[in-house]
């Protein structure tokens, strides 16, 4: 990773007001810390960080950091994190990492893919981007901005793997070899679709009859039309009414 010169200034306002006016006048709030001296809170010019930012591939940037009357006026540090505002998306504060040369650091970076799957191309398959950044230890300048994977050659059912990528010399990746970073799966059949819909339509039929045959449990025996019905009770009312004659 190549470093870029950025200029710095040394900032007495820490509290949230101070932040603010801070911003309005043009710069933003930044910190660095390390292991070669205590954090310190620093300002940077925000029309400069954003046209650094503008021209990087990603936010992993390496900087010279030109601290204006500082003791150390110059630093080698890494943009460890930059707050955006959730609207507007401007720059709110930046984190930066002060680094050795000889100091092997961890990172993480983004991937992006390139060229088009050709299980995806002729075949219909979905290309799935499982990870979308990768963790990579090395030496700051031999760290690369983002990592590119080719994924032309994946036919359907294959992926790319962690232990795959083949980073810069003198760079490490991190992780399980075998997880996958991109993969192509395969599209589902419009059978399985039609399906799926056959039977959800089946099992709402199957509800709608069980709930059908609750109601009338719940209410008890159907009742019968109601001219058999007041014939079958009189029928009823008859017989005892015969009996009771009977054994007088």
């Amino acid at each position: 990773m190549k470093s870029v010169s950025l200029n710095a200034f040394s900032r007495a306002l820490g509290r949230r007001a101070g932040a603010k006016k801070l911003r309005a006048s043009g710069r933003i709030p930044a910190v660095i810390y390390g292991r070669q001296a205590k954090p310190q809170n620093l300002e940077v010019n925000a029309k400069e960080m954003e046209d650094l930012m503008h021209r990087s591939m990603s936010e992993n940037l390496l900087v010279d950091l030109a601290v204006k009357d500082d003791a150390r006026a110059k630093r080698l540090a890494l943009v460890q994190e930059i707050q955006h505002h959730p609207l507007s998306g401007k720059m709110l504060h930046v984190d930066f990492h002060e680094v050795a040369e000889d100091e092997k650091v961890t990172i993480m970076v983004p991937v992006e893919t390139e060229g088009e799957a050709v299980g995806v191309k002729t075949d219909g398959g979905v290309l799935e981007h499982v990870l979308f950044k990768v963790k990579l230890r090395g030496l700051p300048k031999d760290l690369p901005e983002f990592i590119s994977l080719d994924v032309s050659p994946l036919k359907i059912g294959e992926a790319i793997h962690l232990g795959d990528i083949k980073p810069p010399a003198g760079v490490e990746v991190i992780g399980d070899k075998h997880i996958s970073v991109v993969a192509v799966a395969a599209p589902r059949a419009e059978e399985e679709v039609t399906a799926a819909a056959e039977a959800g339509a089946a099992l709402g039929e199957v509800e709608m009859i069980k709930e059908k045959k609750e109601e009338g449990a719940e209410g008890g025996a159907p009742a019968a039309p109601a001219g058999k019905g007041a014939a079958a009770a009189a029928k009823a009312g008859e017989k005892p009414a015969a009996a009771a004659e009977k054994k007088k």
